[in-house]
């Protein structure tokens, strides 16, 4: 080591100047604050205001959405209950009527009315049947084959042999596909 070294006392790192200049002020951390820096705080503050504001609204939305989702699902089937109430007022009229009932005739004239009546409620609802016919091309999106069977002959393979229970489509949906047996 030289003199010169040796005669300095020890400094740190954390001593020495940045940039090798003196500090001039007191404090490193003390900064005058300015107009500029107050205008920055308060507006700061003014967007943290609406940030929080703006997420507390949007959370109170998710709860009241799924508030009214639920009362929705609730009520939901309660036009279509209200439309097949006169349908079972008539089924039940139609069981006091079968007891004393001496002909058969207007028994099934009645239960026919009845079954029309209950169609055009569901009908005006929405409600469609899907009726394939015997002999029409399956389609695994509109079908539902529940086996298959030799075909008669080469014609008849892939197509619609026998239709076991009818389909249902509801406001273009298919809520139950019709039950079909396939030719093989």
């Amino acid at each position: 080591m030289s003199e010169t070294e040796e005669n300095k006392p020890n400094e740190t790192q954390e001593d020495l100047p940045i940039d090798g200049h003196e500090e001039t002020t007191s404090s490193p951390t003390a900064e005058p604050k300015t107009a500029a820096s107050d205008d920055f705080e308060m507006k700061y503050k003014e967007t943290y205001d609406q940030y929080v504001r703006l997420f507390a609204e949007f959370d109170n939305y998710k709860k009241r959405a799924v508030k009214e989702r639920m009362e929705f699902v609730k009520t939901a089937a309660a036009d279509v209950v209200s439309a097949i109430l006169p349908v079972l007022d008539d089924f039940s009229r139609a069981a006091k009527s079968i007891e004393s009932a001496t002909e058969i005739a207007p028994v099934k004239e009645g239960v026919d009315l009845i079954y029309k009546k209950l169609w055009k409620a569901l009908a005006d609802k929405g409600l469609e049947e899907l009726n394939p016919s015997v002999g029409d091309s399956f389609d695994a999106d509109v079908h539902e084959a529940i086996t298959q069977i030799p075909a008669p002959d080469e014609s008849l393979k892939n197509k619609i042999m026998d239709v076991v229970e009818k389909g249902f489509v509801l406001h273009g949906k298919i809520i139950r596909y019709p039950k079909v047996v396939v030719g093989a």
